[in-house]
């Protein structure tokens, strides 16, 4: 690695940061779910203190199962059915990825999931986009400024994907960036919603894919395909297409090596993936695989509050596991922001006016600090 040593927490906290794949419903503060479940007379949760709920939402995420993993939503999606809810949970999202030090961010979220009261789906996006712009303006004033921008996702086990499309497009000039489809991989290929896909293309916008998670490569490769993703949502299963050849250097299959050649962002959440069971241990990880064998990686959280995780936290298990410095973290974020759905002269303004000069004045502190031999 090109870095003597790996950065402390507190260095990862410091540098810059984008963020690609965060679920708005994963990232709620424990206390927000008690009060927001007070207020609305939510009587679902398992216990009222906010440190023993939030140990709650990790120990039933750390399952290995998908679908498990998936059981905590129902909590945060349950307190998220009013306008003001969902405004103060994206605000207080905006301030927590802010006070970690990232710099832009994508966060999605399925607004039919907050319908169960009577809300539209323009009434749940309102409120979304709401949030998100008072939580930048807080975060600003506190001097960590972010920009903060949405995606739109559907959910593959229903059939509105046409529906919130067009949600997606109808408010792309308030702050949407893309669409999205999520849950349950299995059974529920990406290809049952081409239509939704189709309209998302006819309308020049932006597609990422959960895909290649829970499943394999047909999923990566239907979500590509047939439907056009941009990015992959995950995509850890691409690892399954390569093989270490017999003079010891990789093999890649067909699907792999298009992934690589067309630079195809990999959104990949590695807690995440230990807690779902997509992958046995951060150890056996194949990220660091893949970033030696120049994929476009990213680094993301996936759901913050079932995961435990912030992208300081992902970035610093990394650089302890895999030995990756300041300058494999400043690849990764750029591989982020050349990535992101924002539109080109702005990821460039984000690069070279905020991202390149952090991570030159966190090196520079570094070489200075570090001991003379003599």
């Amino acid at each position: 690695m090109s870095q003597a040593h790996s950065p402390s927490l507190a260095t990862v906290v410091a540098a810059p940061k984008v963020l690609l794949h965060d679920h708005l419903d994963g990232g709620l503060r424990p206390a927000t779910v008690i009060d927001l479940a007070r207020a609305s007379g939510y009587a679902d949760l398992p216990m009222a203190d906010a440190d023993e709920l939030g140990a709650w939402f990790r120990q039933g995420a750390d399952r290995k199962s998908l679908e498990r993993y998936l059981e905590g939503f129902r909590h945060t999606v349950g307190v998220m059915q009013t306008p003001d809810a969902i405004e103060r949970v994206a605000a207080e999202c905006a301030e927590d990825l802010a006070a970690d030090g990232v710099v832009y961010a994508e966060v999605r979220y399925a607004p039919e999931l907050s319908t169960q009261g009577g809300l539209s789906l323009d009434e749940v996006m309102t409120a979304w986009l709401a949030g998100f712009e008072r939580g930048a303006a807080t975060a600003e004033a506190a001097g960590r400024p972010i920009t903060i921008r949405a995606i739109v996702t559907a959910m593959r086990q229903f059939a509105r994907s046409v529906e919130i499309a067009e949600l997606a497009v109808r408010h792309r000039d308030a702050g949407v960036v893309g669409f999205d489809i999520a849950g349950p991989e299995a059974g529920f290929p990406p290809s049952r919603h081409l239509d939704a896909f189709q309209l998302i293309h006819r309308a020049d916008f932006h597609v990422t894919i959960h895909a290649g998670e829970a499943f394999g490569l047909p999923s990566i490769w239907e979500a590509l395909q047939w439907c056009g993703a941009e990015r992959l949502g995950h995509g850890v299963r691409i690892v399954d297409d390569i093989a270490p050849g017999p003079d010891g250097r990789y093999v890649l299959g067909r699907l792999a090596a298009y992934v690589r050649d067309r630079r195809v962002p990999l959104e990949m959440c590695p807690t995440s993936n230990v807690h779902t069971g997509a992958v046995a241990s951060i150890e056996e990880h194949p990220v660091d695989l893949l970033r030696r064998l120049r994929f476009r990686v990213t680094i993301n959280t996936d759901n913050r509050l079932m995961s435990g995780v912030t992208l300081s936290s992902e970035l610093e298990l990394l650089a302890r596991t895999f030995g990756f410095g300041l300058d494999e973290m400043q690849w990764l974020t750029l591989n982020a922001m050349k990535s992101s759905f924002l539109s080109f002269d702005q990821r460039l303004r984000v690069i070279n006016g905020t991202i390149k000069p952090g991570y030159a004045r966190l090196m520079a502190d570094e070489t200075a600090s570090a001991p003379t031999l003599v």
